[in-house]
């Protein structure tokens, strides 16, 4: 029988697997036999983190290696489940086969769909009928308590547009952004500091809305402006410390001119 393009991620799995199991081996490590789905949680979020850092860079390899170490948490959470008798990794990776089965009949099925629209639209249908007898009766109890706020803020807006409550057009976002940045300038004039936290709160929400209808991800295009910064002012640091400069002895003026140098140079 001729291999196939999964034959070598299945063989990989079964080792990482084989690793997995000799770590919580009566002879195996004592920090890893002490684990169990709850402790590798933050694990696994750090490690979600640094692939996500990994693949924003830029940088292949790191996000090859990043993704080897996600793999490793999901499969160790799944071995220690399995351990408990409550269900197998073939379990979990069965059950969302047939979910993205039942969620894609265009692909699967004989469905048709004219447009995204109609397509996000079954998506949500589906999605109620297999929450039908479930605690997840609502548009958003599906939506992870745990999520960082502008990414929430993100899925709470996509997911209240997929169910039909949302804008008619961007323009009318714009015109409630604008009542939101007044609202916001009003209660700081106001010297109100919880009301200023609050309606500033608002402003990002909606601002979160505009850049999602013109498909911009706020999360991701926030990292980006965070690393941007991060690498001009570390390259700022290296310019003063060319010149024989202490950067925190510096006037803005002076940083300022720094930082102008640097823009000129990524321009460059």
């Amino acid at each position: 029988m001729s291999e196939t393009k999964h034959d070598a991620p299945v063989l990989a799995m079964r080792e990482l697997l084989g690793v997995i199991d000799a770590l919580i081996a009566p002879g195996g490590c004592p920090w890893d036999k002490e684990q169990t789905p709850l402790t590798l949680c933050d694990y696994l979020a750090e490690e979600a983190f640094e692939l996500i850092e990994g693949i924003r860079s830029g940088d292949a390899h790191e996000a090859m290696e990043e993704l080897g170490d996600v793999m490793f948490i999901l499969l160790f959470m799944a071995t220690l489940y399995e351990q408990k008798g409550s269900h197998t990794l073939a379990d979990s990776l069965n059950y969302s086969a047939a979910k993205m089965i039942r969620r894609h009949p265009h692909v699967f099925g004989d469905k048709h769909f004219d447009n995204i629209t109609e397509l996000w639209d079954n998506w949500e249908k589906t999605k109620r009928e297999e929450n039908k007898g479930t605690n997840r009766k609502r548009v958003f109890d599906s939506l992870p308590s745990g999520l960082p706020p502008m990414l929430k803020a993100y899925r709470i807006n996509s997911k209240a547009a997929r169910n039909g409550f949302t804008w008619e057009s961007d323009r009318d976002v714009e015109a409630h952004l604008k009542e939101e940045w007044n609202e916001w300038q009003e209660a700081m004039a106001s010297g109100h500091a919880e009301d200023s936290e609050k309606e500033f709160g608002d402003y990002l929400f909606t601002l979160v809305e505009l850049g999602r209808r013109k498909g911009i991800k706020a999360n991701a295009a926030l990292d980006f402006a965070n690393q941007k910064f991060l690498a001009r002012f570390a390259k700022m640091e290296e310019l003063a410390e060319m010149r024989g400069l202490v950067l925190n002895d510096l006037g803005l003026d002076e940083m300022n001119g720094l930082w102008d140098e640097v823009k000129d140079w990524e321009r460059s």
